[in-house]
């Protein structure tokens, strides 16, 4: 079995997400420890600057705290955690937008991870660079979709749309990832190929 974070039983994390709604700090610390590295990837992702994304992720937690009484039991935490630090890359965004500070055009292959060898770096820096590239609504949903294995109904539920925009986006995405980068290098989600979408 794998030490992988998401092997982790849904009726422990239930049980952590009641702990820490009765104020247990170390509940919470638990579910911060499991999911920080995947927002943080996410949202570095967004905002192709490490130091926004880890003010955004710490903000996501903070909010998060803050809200917890309202988080209903039985419904999915993690959607609802990507979807605070959405809502913070928002509204980032929009106070870029008035101040004039954009958020920079670089991407630094460093967080994809170590590799071994200068073709897979080279490879990972081609990735990233096409990532980058790609619109913010698609590079959110793909990114969701690819690194988080979420579903299009999880993905809708982060971004605020439908599940068949969702859909749509990854798809889009996609599309545009193969036109810039050989097959292989395209970012694989784990699920089934699904059927394309009409729109």
């Amino acid at each position: 079995m794998s030490s992988e974070p998401d092997q982790l039983l849904p009726a422990e994390e239930a049980e952590w997400i009641a702990a820490a709604q009765r104020g247990d700090r170390s509940a919470f610390a638990r579910l911060v420890e499991r999911y920080w590295d995947r927002i943080y990837r996410w949202l570095y992702h967004l905002t192709r600057d490490r130091d926004r994304a880890d003010d955004l992720v710490q903000e996501t937690f903070l909010k998060a705290l803050a809200a917890l009484d309202s988080f209903r039991p039985g419904t999915n935490f993690r959607a609802w955690l990507f979807r605070i630090g959405h809502n913070n890359f928002v509204n980032l965004k929009r106070a870029e937008r008035r101040t004039g500070n954009a958020l920079p055009d670089d991407v630094s292959e460093a967080t994809f991870g170590a590799h071994d060898s200068a073709a897979d770096r080279e490879a990972l820096r081609l990735v990233a660079k096409a990532v980058a590239e790609l619109p913010t609504e698609y590079r959110a949903a793909l990114m969701l979709r690819a690194e988080q294995g979420m579903s299009f109904k999880e993905i809708a539920g982060v971004l605020n749309t439908t599940e068949e925009t969702a859909r749509w986006r990854v798809f889009k995405a996609r599309q545009k990832l193969v036109k810039v980068l050989p097959p292989d290098l395209i970012p694989a989600d784990g699920r089934p190929v699904e059927e394309k979408p009409a729109k």
